[in-house]
């Protein structure tokens, strides 16, 4: 699925997750409110409370009651497995069948060119 078609709180899941993934959001650091990070994307705050939750389903993030959501211990590391699981499966074969059709090798790709 593109990224144009993809819906907004899944481009934030993505956006969050990149950024947990390159230790901007550290294990143990607490990510910023829904309505901090709505006001910062220009996203409704129901939007980013949606994506906030899959992180929480998915045991990435714990909720401490009346004070925020943290990146739980080893999150980066399970997301990052996560992500190169759907880039090999899912993204890199559409990748690969373009470069195909376009006539480029993966050399072309290391070249300076």
């Amino acid at each position: 699925m593109s990224n144009q078609n993809k819906p907004v709180y899944l481009k934030l899941r993505d956006m969050i997750a990149a950024a947990i993934i390159d230790g901007r959001y550290a294990e143990g650091e607490m990510l910023p409110s829904v309505r901090a990070l709505a006001a910062e994307q220009g996203a409704n705050p129901l939007t980013v409370a949606k994506a906030y939750q899959q992180f929480q389903n998915d045991g990435l993030v714990e909720v401490q009651r009346g004070v925020g959501m943290y990146v739980v211990r080893g999150a980066a590391d399970r997301l990052r497995a996560s992500e190169r699981r759907v880039f090999l499966e899912q993204e890199w074969p559409e990748v690969r069948a373009r470069m195909d059709r376009l006539g480029v090798a993966p050399a072309d790709l290391l070249s300076d060119a």
